[in-house]
């Protein structure tokens, strides 16, 4: 890195139970426009252990948005215009094995998607056609960093990395025949919100990973108690301290800037000439696409 290179920006989604960062210096709540609608919320702006990060609620403060109502483009399009480079996920997992308790936490390398939204999930289209990359749709370089951030904040036996998890669409837990389902076909966890976030993640060129906080083991094992909010948030309660200590130690070991493929994620996907672009896209799109326009 050159000594006038500034470091990383590094964007935060917080989902329930996370809907703050406390300790941010030059802290400030702001409100983005964006092509694609609103986002959940206002972004927060701010240092913390000398990294400037942008944080956002994913159900907005007070948990007013449900799952399948997350508007995922304009939240990272907003995140895109505001400089973020990386992009960690903080949110509530089912467990789909016995391996993953309540109260651990998973970074998953892979996703499985079971939502109906895949023209939400994309900032493509209208006259503007990209196929990024998805085959390995986490940064290996950041979750690496994320892991050994975790493990020095609880125990190592409760860190898990690498297992799919399964994006649902909600905001209905699963049945016990889906959950069966998806244990059969060995995922790992069971989410309704970070798919879209990763593959925008990916179309905007930006390091993802996602930290994944257990609550419960969905409704397959025999002899727990299925699956409710009121469990949901008693155990989120005690995992959100702990994921933003995690946040702070890894903004304070985190290497200033990315040496991943995944900031260059366009470079060959984009199939449309530039001559061929409708400029109302392309002006959609600047953050975007503003290094090949």
């Amino acid at each position: 890195m050159s000594a006038s290179a500034k470091p990383d920006k590094i964007g935060v989604i917080g989902g329930s139970g996370v809907y703050d960062i406390a300790g941010l210096r030059d802290s400030n709540w702001k409100k983005v426009a964006t092509p694609f609608g609103e986002p959940s919320d206002e972004f927060l702006s701010g240092v913390l252990e000398d990294r400037a990060i942008v944080f956002l609620p994913r159900h907005g403060r007070g948990h007013r948005i449900a799952p399948h109502e997350i508007n995922h483009r304009a939240n990272l399009w907003a995140m895109k215009s505001l400089g973020v480079s990386r992009l960690l996920s903080i949110s509530a997992v089912g467990s789909l094995q016995e391996r993953y308790r309540p109260l651990d936490m998973v970074l998953p390398s892979q996703f499985f998607d079971r939502t109906k939204k895949s023209a939400e999930h994309t900032f493509f289209g209208r006259g503007i056609v990209a196929h990024v990359s998805f085959a390995d749709p986490v940064c290996r370089e950041f979750q690496l960093h994320l892991y050994e951030s975790a493990r020095t904040i609880v125990t190592e036996a409760n860190v898990h990395l690498g297992g799919t998890y399964v994006n649902m669409e909600g905001p209905a837990f699963s049945t016990r025949a889906e959950s069966e389902s998806y244990r059969a076909m060995r995922f790992d966890v069971i989410g309704m919100t970070n798919l879209g976030e990763a593959k925008l993640a990916r179309e905007s060129e930006m390091c993802y990973s996602s930290l994944s906080m257990v609550t419960d083991y969905d409704c397959w094992k025999t002899g727990e108690e299925s699956v409710t909010v009121e469990m949901i948030i008693q155990r989120l309660q005690k995992n959100a301290e702990n994921s933003k200590k995690i946040l702070k130690t890894l903004l304070a070991n985190l290497p200033a800037q990315a040496k991943c493929d995944c900031g260059s994620s366009l470079k060959h996907s984009i199939l449309t000439p530039r001559k061929q672009w409708p400029e109302e896209t392309l002006a959609a799109l600047k953050p975007v696409l503003r290094k090949y326009a």
